[in-house]
């Protein structure tokens, strides 16, 4: 696991995720493996049948040269032509938007862990936390009856 985009499970409702590849340089690709990225502002968009990866942070690779990538530029991500129509048809949807979840190697090459996803409103959001707080006490709840008993 490279980056993780924890705020999109709190500020999306996920339908559906996909598992794309990346289309990156060499040095973007030394920096991942280093274990930088960020993926908070991060979102990708069909544009022309293909998918795009706009707003993710990969910083300059340190020992890079006068080649090295540009930080913030989009990338090209590798799905089947299925998965893509699907895609197309979903955003055209009013609400739904594509969020990075997870950057990560797979038998060497880069991924990244796309939702589909539905923007959550504010009182949905404390539902949520209210959720999982309530689950927490729950089990330190029986946690306690546990070495009581």
């Amino acid at each position: 696991m490279v980056a993780q985009n924890r705020k999109a499970r709190h500020d999306y409702h996920i339908d559906d995720t996909y598992e794309a590849g990346i289309v990156l340089t060499g040095t973007e690709v030394k920096a991942l493996r280093a274990g930088k990225a960020s993926l908070v502002d991060g979102f990708a968009e069909v544009r022309d049948g293909e998918v795009w990866l706009r707003n993710v942070h990969i910083p300059e690779y340190d020992l890079g040269t006068w080649n090295n990538h540009a930080p913030r530029r989009s990338r090209k991500l590798l799905l089947r032509k299925d998965e893509i129509n699907r895609l197309i048809g979903k955003t055209r949807e009013t609400g739904f938007t594509l969020v990075p979840l997870s950057l990560y190697f797979k038998d060497g090459y880069a991924k990244i862990e796309l939702a589909l996803a539905r923007g959550k409103k504010s009182y949905d959001k404390r539902h949520t936390i209210a959720e999982r707080e309530a689950k927490r006490e729950a089990e330190r709840a029986m946690a306690r009856a546990r070495r009581r008993g």
